[in-house]
């Protein structure tokens, strides 16, 4: 079974096997999450992340791609994208993005992962839908054999973390 935790805290200073971007296409880490994680982890993520793309072209949205850490107290960056609001199937296309995520941290036999709220930046993807779908696809998922123990849903602001808080005791209920 999968341990998940909710908390409020920079997604970068997490000491994880991998955290999770929220990336668009083609791996350009400018802004929000993705910007921060570059930042901080230093210039060879988007190095790797151009790399990827120029060997595996675009990363499709529902999909997933990943990079060392740089820098970064995490070994690794699984970027997945997200969908765009009104782009059609948003709903379909963050769980097959939560899950691709989920499967990659599998496949490298990692122990624990950290999300942040995908597409709920300038994807405008609402955060309510957000939390009820990626928390429910992790519950799902963590029915399966997985190499996975923790997942960390890691929220930057006080309301992002108490509506995925309030989501989470909801989804464990039912």
């Amino acid at each position: 079974m999968i341990k998940i935790d909710i908390i409020q805290a920079d997604i970068t200073d997490l000491n994880v096997d991998a955290i999770v971007n929220a990336a668009n296409e083609h791996l350009s880490h400018g802004g929000g999450v993705a910007g921060a994680i570059s930042r901080k982890g230093g210039p060879i993520i988007q190095v790797q992340s151009n790399e990827w793309v120029k060997t595996h072209g675009i990363v499709k949205t529902g999909t997933a791609a990943i990079t060392s850490g740089g820098s970064l107290k995490a070994k690794y960056v699984i970027h997945t994208v997200g969908p765009i609001m009104g782009s059609g199937d948003e709903d379909n296309k963050l769980k097959n993005a939560t899950l691709s995520a989920l499967e990659l941290g599998n496949k490298y036999k990692l122990l624990s992962i950290a999300f942040p709220a995908i597409s709920t930046g300038i994807f405008g993807y609402p955060i309510e839908k957000c939390a009820q779908i990626m928390l429910k696809t992790v519950l799902d998922y963590s029915e399966k054999k997985s190499s996975l123990n923790n997942v960390i849903f890691s929220l930057f602001d006080n309301n992002s973390f108490t509506i995925f808080q309030n989501t989470y005791t909801i989804l464990r209920r039912s």
